[in-house]
């Protein structure tokens, strides 16, 4: 065999780097990231004219619409930013790691579904307040907001899509582990 040795093994390296792990790591990274710039950058002013009475001019009144002024938002900005931080250690974890022991699947699966479970929770509390925005509520005096704060409404939709598709990363996340270790 013109000196080649037939008894030499090729010996896989240890370190495993799962890419589905990494890639949804990475997405639930970019759109919770996404949703809380959305949400932070959200903010319109508009000058509204109320009139009394036909006889007298009309007030122009100045009124902001910001994520500050409601708790949902914050709840929403401030989640998406802790699932933002999280997914970028766990994704830095899932690429240094040399491979999961036991234990340390079962403590990411446990804090992917944590953080699942409040990204859900923010995202409904901001979808219940986003509804009433857009239709208002007839029981209780609330207007619609939206018919005035129209690029506001249209930011804290699009960030609530984005942050709906960080859940499901992170839904799979939990999913593909938990069928890894059921493998095992």
């Amino acid at each position: 065999m013109d000196g080649v040795r037939s008894d030499v093994k090729v010996v896989e390296s240890p370190r495993r780097v799962r890419h589905y792990d990494v890639l949804l790591r990475f997405f639930g990274l970019a759109f919770t990231f996404a949703a809380a710039v959305l949400v932070g950058a959200s903010k319109e002013t508009k000058t509204i004219p109320i009139s009394r009475s036909d006889a007298l001019h009309p007030l122009q009144l100045t009124f902001t619409a910001k994520w500050q002024y409601m708790s949902s938002f914050v709840y929403f900005l401030v989640t998406n930013a802790i699932a933002c931080a999280y997914a970028a250690g766990s994704l830095a974890y899932s690429i240094a790691a040399p491979s999961f022991t036991q234990n340390a699947a079962l403590v990411l699966i446990f804090l992917d579904l944590i953080i699942m479970a409040l990204l859900f929770s923010a995202n409904g509390a901001s979808a219940a307040i986003g509804i009433i925005s857009q239709y208002g509520n007839s029981h209780v005096p609330w207007r619609k907001v939206c018919d005035l704060f129209d690029d506001y409404c249209h930011h804290m939709a699009a960030a609530l899509v984005v942050s709906l598709l960080g859940s499901f990363a992170f839904i799979w996340l939990v999913v593909l582990a938990v069928l890894g270790l059921r493998k095992k």
